[in-house]
């Protein structure tokens, strides 16, 4: 089995393999990890279905294709969340997501903002616009910044 991209160090099929098959992320933590996880295997389907209110009507299907091109995820990390728990109507999850595009190493910081509808969590919105910011150079014997917790040039080097 293969590990999920999400950083849980779970195989993937126990993790958010079951949400983009269906079963319902239970917290906004849950549906931000899934989320990301579908990035990062390119499951656009399912980021077009956990979208809600805003971030539904600025989605772009064309948009999010042509981003993925020459796009690798290299490793998330949860900053923080607020609420978002089982109960909870709504939610904040901040993070840091790691990626490579065409070659340049990159990272986006940003807090979602998450609302549950109808028993389901969705995607709604981001607290003002995301940072986008290119981490510093990285040395071969540094630890990876996909969160793997090996040194770079053994892991995404």
């Amino acid at each position: 089995m293969s590990l999920c991209p999400c950083g849980s160090k779970l195989d993937y099929p126990a993790c958010c393999g079951r949400y983009h098959v269906g079963t319902l992320a239970p917290t906004a933590e849950a549906l931000m990890r899934s989320r990301y996880a579908a990035y990062a295997l390119g499951e656009l389907d399912y980021i077009e279905a956990t979208a809600g209110g805003p971030a539904a009507l600025v989605f772009n299907r064309a948009e999010a294709e042509a981003s993925q091109l020459g796009t690798q995820w290299l490793g998330l990390e949860i900053v923080g969340t607020r609420k978002g728990r089982e109960g909870d109507s709504e939610g904040t999850v901040s993070f840091i997501a790691r990626y490579r595009h065409n070659g340049e190493e990159a990272a986006l910081t940003e807090t979602s903002q998450f609302r549950g509808v109808d028993g389901r969590w969705l995607y709604w919105d981001r607290d003002a616009a995301p940072r986008v910011s290119a981490p510093a150079r990285i040395g071969r014997n540094d630890p990876c910044p996909c969160g793997s917790g090996k040194k770079y040039k053994k892991c995404c080097g």
